[in-house]
């Protein structure tokens, strides 16, 4: 009788082996090869041969002392890791509303943000400018963050603010299933977008 369950038991742990460790992985990874290899494969971006990032993950764009580049778009802040956009800690911060360091953090933000892009007092800071999301890793920004960053870009470019708000009009990505979030301006693609019409009309 032992034997007897012991010997199912075994059978079905082999079967579910085969089933669920082997089948069904090669099954989603063939569909999604099938349909969609690139996103499959991580949606990276090349230039040139060279990969320069992800579609689906964000960057920053900074010089070597952390300072943000001014003819880039910036992302959200990030606190995956040390430094942001950390793949290997994606998370956010933690801090709930009452957090006295959230809020001495997003008055920092704020002020900086306003220098930055010149943004007056009595223009509002786009909240994803100055909050975390909570994977830490968004790669897009919102249209209203995009717009207020694009007179800097433009000058920091040489180029008039017009051809820049014409690029974010194009990069800009519609809701999921047209219902869920809202739009947002994918800045690793608007960045490289920009970096391809200043060579072009320089």
């Amino acid at each position: 009788m032992l034997r007897r369950q012991l010997v199912t038991g075994l059978r079905m742990t082999i079967a579910m082996i085969v089933l669920v460790g082997l089948a069904y992985p090669l099954l989603v990874t063939g569909v999604a090869q099938g349909l969609m290899s690139h996103r499959a494969d991580g949606s990276f971006v090349k230039v040139d041969g060279k990969v320069v990032g992800s579609s689906l993950i964000g960057q920053n764009f900074t010089d070597a002392k952390g300072n943000p580049l001014p003819q880039y778009f910036q992302p959200r802040p990030s606190a995956a890791g040390t430094d942001g956009y950390d793949a290997m800690a994606s998370g956010g911060s933690n801090l709930g509303p009452s957090s006295q360091t959230l809020l001495t953090d997003v008055a920092q933000r704020i002020a900086a943000y306003r220098k930055l892009n010149g943004v007056p007092a009595n223009v509002e800071v786009p909240v994803d400018a100055v909050t975390a999301s909570a994977s830490g890793l968004d790669p897009g920004i919102s249209v209203a963050n995009a717009r207020l960053q694009a007179a800097r870009v433009a000058a920091a470019r040489g180029v008039s603010v017009a051809e820049v708000m014409k690029l974010i009009d194009q990069h800009t990505e519609s809701r999921s299933l047209g219902v869920l979030g809202e739009k947002a301006v994918n800045v690793l693609e608007l960045n490289l977008a920009l970096d391809k019409a200043t060579k072009a009309t320089s």
